[in-house]
């Protein structure tokens, strides 16, 4: 039995005429008629009482026919359910990303796919770079929010957020009453950063800032992520070199101050696995671009 005998059959139930009901379906009599045989024949049970001038259902016929209405809306239910899953509106995303994107543009973005897909369930997990690179790999995320470079032929990255990172300082370190910071300024003075390990690119570029001067920063902690920087500096540790957005830590122990001259970049991209079929990842990745192209 094949879905297009049920509505062949529904449709000549209700209209009780065949050419009435072949109107309906857009084709001729002669095929409508040899479907419901067919249809009767593979059931073994005659449907419809059949004369020259009149059509009516048989006792099975009348039976069957909630039956088939009951069949065909489920089918459609169901054909509907495993497209809109194509089209990404079901199933289940994991999203890796760094605390650094709490307070930038992952907010914007998850409200806003929730919005487009709330039937999608959506699972956060808070990890550094190195962790979201393995977890994409083992298939345990399906789309990652970390700091570049992303090296790799399995994995695809872009970036979705442009900022700057700024000094953090104790509010009553003699630099923070400074409108300007310069590099001289910095000399002997104790740096708390983000490890290598964790953000490759801003320890990089902190470190190539200091190329020019015959002075190299003094680093005396390293930090798995920038929240912990902020938390150092306010004890007293030394400078931490954070986001900007760090100010949305709210920690009044802290103020922040850009090197003058010597922006410092913090770059937020989206990694996913090439192969990675999810339908949600899709949607997940159309949005993204949408907000970040907003934003731009």
């Amino acid at each position: 039995m094949e879905f297009r005998h049920l509505l062949y059959f529904i449709t000549v139930a209700e209209e009780l005429h065949f050419g009435r009901a072949a109107a309906r379906l857009q084709m001729t009599q002669p095929p409508l008629s040899k479907q419901i045989r067919q249809l009767e024949e593979e059931i073994g049970v005659t449907l419809f009482k059949r004369t020259k001038r009149h059509v009516e259902l048989t006792t099975a016929g009348a039976i069957f026919l909630p039956e088939a209405r009951r069949i065909l809306v489920q089918m459609r239910q169901a054909v509907d359910t495993v497209q809109r899953a194509q089209r990404g509106e079901f199933g289940r995303l994991v999203i890796g990303f760094v605390g650094s994107a709490t307070y930038d543009i992952l907010p914007e973005i998850i409200r806003e796919y929730r919005r487009k897909f709330p039937q999608v369930a959506v699972v956060l997990h808070e990890l550094s770079t190195p962790d979201q690179l393995n977890a994409l790999i083992g298939g345990r995320i399906d789309v990652g929010l970390l700091h570049p470079p992303v090296n790799g032929s399995l994995i695809e990255a872009e970036p979705v957020k442009s900022g700057f990172c700024a000094l953090s300082l104790p509010k009553n370190h003699p630099l923070a009453k400074k409108a300007k910071i310069r590099i001289e300024d910095l000399r002997d003075m104790p740096f708390i950063v983000v490890s290598r390990d964790i953000w490759p690119g801003l320890y990089d570029e902190f470190l190539s800032l200091f190329q020019n001067v015959d002075f190299t920063p003094k680093i005396v902690q390293e930090a798995t992520e920038y929240q912990m920087v902020v938390g150092l500096v306010s004890a007293g540790i030394g400078i931490g070199v954070v986001p900007a957005t760090a100010e949305k830590l709210f920690n009044l122990e802290v103020v922040y101050r850009e090197i003058d001259g010597f922006p410092l970049k913090a770059i937020l991209s989206m990694a996913y696995l090439k192969k990675n079929t999810n339908p949600a990842l899709k949607q997940f990745v159309t949005v993204t671009r949408r907000v970040r192209s907003a934003g731009d």
